[in-house]
């Protein structure tokens, strides 16, 4: 049975669906030593999925380092505390490695931030968002895509929390463990899709907005 997908995701479904949650250890990282450990791990597999996270600013003019990087494997997520740790040159070394695919949603904003802690040079990044447009999907964010394609519900509820708190609540870890191991799922369908065709695309009519914005 070929899966049923949407060139555009309507985001009043997505409240209904069940929630995708990440089901295995989460590893928070505080210190150099914890970091190297955690590099050493990752760096024995071959795909991981990447997100970052920033405390959020409500003042014009006014920003912050990012706080928290999460990458994960299919079981564990390691939670980087940037904000404590700064980025260590393990750190480094696991964003330069170019044999292991490290997949995310809009990598390019994520490294422009980084680069404003250190510089370095990007190893093989994928962003899933220049991907899903192969298969026809014009969605860019995560919870439209992960509700198109797997029929469950990223929640946002945390996105907005203080990330540099002194201890992360147990909803800002999972929320972060969940983004970056779904980029991991939404990976390895999407080039399951793209290489069996098996799927149909739905072409969604345009709304009212988007049409007049293309007049």
């Amino acid at each position: 049975m070929q899966k049923k997908l949407f060139d555009k995701y309507d985001k009043k479904r997505i409240q209904s669906l069940p929630q995708a949650l990440f089901q295995g250890q989460i590893v928070v990282v505080s210190n150099e030593q914890e970091a190297e450990d955690a590099v050493n791990v990752l760096l024995r597999h071959r795909l991981l999925g990447f997100d970052t996270e920033t405390r959020p600013t409500f003042k014009k003019g006014e920003w912050r380092h990012v706080a928290l990087m999460q990458v994960s494997t299919h079981d564990v997520c390691y939670l980087f505390r940037l904000n404590k740790i700064g980025v260590p040159p393990c750190v480094v070394r696991l964003l330069e490695n170019t044999e292991v695919t490290i997949v995310g949603l809009s990598v390019h904003d994520d490294i422009h931030c980084l680069h404003k802690r250190i510089q370095f040079t990007p190893g093989h990044f994928v962003d899933i968002q220049n991907m899903v447009g192969e298969i026809g999907i014009k969605d860019m964010s995560l919870q439209k895509l992960y509700a198109n394609i797997f029929g469950q519900k990223i929640t946002k509820r945390e996105q907005l929390t203080n990330w540099e708190r002194d201890t992360l609540t147990d909803k800002q870890m999972v929320y972060a463990a969940t983004d970056a191991w779904a980029c991991i799922m939404l990976y390895e369908e999407v080039m399951r899709l793209k290489k069996t065709k098996d799927f149909e695309l739905i072409e969604t009519e345009e709304d009212e907005k988007d049409t007049a914005e293309k007049r």
